[in-house]
């Protein structure tokens, strides 16, 4: 895991010279299509398809897909973890209402209890333990659905919605124009520093499976020396 800052600047004024019309216009809280994205100086970690703001002290997870390419990044903060996706959606209706049917379908299968609770953007799904809460949230933007899990224990469920709102709330979506099958997750793509940093951690966890392999091969080949020497 990687560990990641955090830092707002100040917002800049507005001119005197601008219209109230055009105040009209601007977005005051995300999450944001990249078209609307607001110039408040807010540093996010680029992912690609999504900006995500990352908590003060928060560390990074990058989980890989078997194939190659990133899966999943995920945020671990002192009361919890949080994930962030961005999914392709249809131009003319939203898909977080069917995804989430599906989801406390499948949750219940599992023999999770299930409850829904309207939030923020819409209908959220929660699934609480007497140990660890789960909390699905979802908002369709234009040709997007972005998600957000929150994952942690039941004593710090609050706490952790909120982190994950805050998050959710100054998250930009970056689209593209890429016609995509509905529910194709958006590609991931990590940013150089962070590349770098999980090529070296790959590179060290391989160096180590190898020296541990080669001993292993160099105790089992003297076992066998000394039986064929008592022989």
């Amino acid at each position: 895991m990687f560990g990641w800052g955090r830092r707002r600047e100040s917002r800049q004024g507005r001119g005197a010279e601008e219209t109230a019309e055009e105040d009209l216009d601007v977005v005051e809280s995300g999450p944001f299509d990249e078209h609307e994205a607001p110039n408040d100086k807010l540093s996010r970690l680029d992912l690609g398809s999504v900006r995500i703001p990352v908590p003060s002290g928060a560390q990074l997870q990058v989980e890989l897909d078997p194939s190659g390419p990133v899966r999943a990044v995920h945020l671990v903060t002192g009361v919890g973890r949080l994930t962030v996706s961005a999914f392709a959606a249809p131009r003319s209706s939203g898909l977080w209402g069917e995804v989430k049917n599906e989801l406390a379908e499948q949750l219940g299968k599992d023999g999770t209890r299930v409850r829904k609770e309207q939030g923020e953007w819409s209908t959220e799904l929660i699934a609480a333990s007497p140990k660890m809460t789960l909390r699905f949230i979802g908002v369709d933007g234009p040709r997007w659905l972005l998600r957000g899990v929150a994952t942690g224990p039941s004593d710090h469920a609050p706490q952790l919605a909120r982190v994950l709102y805050d998050v959710v709330r100054d998250t930009i979506v970056v689209r593209g124009t890429n016609p995509m099958p509905v529910r194709t997750p958006l590609p991931i793509t990590l940013p150089e520093q962070l590349s770098r940093h999980l090529e070296q951690a790959k590179a060290q966890q391989e160096a180590a499976a190898r020296s541990q392999q080669t001993q292993i091969s160099q105790q089992q080949s003297g076992i066998a020396q000394r039986r064929q020497a008592g022989r």
